[in-house]
């Protein structure tokens, strides 16, 4: 994670925006060496059904996953 100082971010705000937006790094925002501030690009949050659509259909499900899973863990 780099950092950079508010004196410099606001000399190059908009070049370093679009390095960020780039590379999808955050920016710690720095005041007499003293982090103040963190940057961090936005990332759009994806729906349960678009985050597992590649695999919809493809995996089968043996056992109920609401159940109690101690007989695999035995007696602790």
């Amino acid at each position: 994670m780099r950092s950079i100082s508010k004196s410099k971010l606001k000399t190059h705000l908009l070049k370093v925006f679009r390095e960020l937006e780039d590379s999808g790094e955050e920016l710690i925002v720095t005041d007499r060496n003293r982090p103040v501030l963190r940057i961090v690009p936005y990332k759009e949050r994806k729906d349960v059904k678009d985050a597992f659509s590649d695999i919809r259909g493809k995996l089968s499900l043996f056992e109920d996953p609401d159940l109690p899973t101690q007989d695999e863990w035995g007696d602790i």
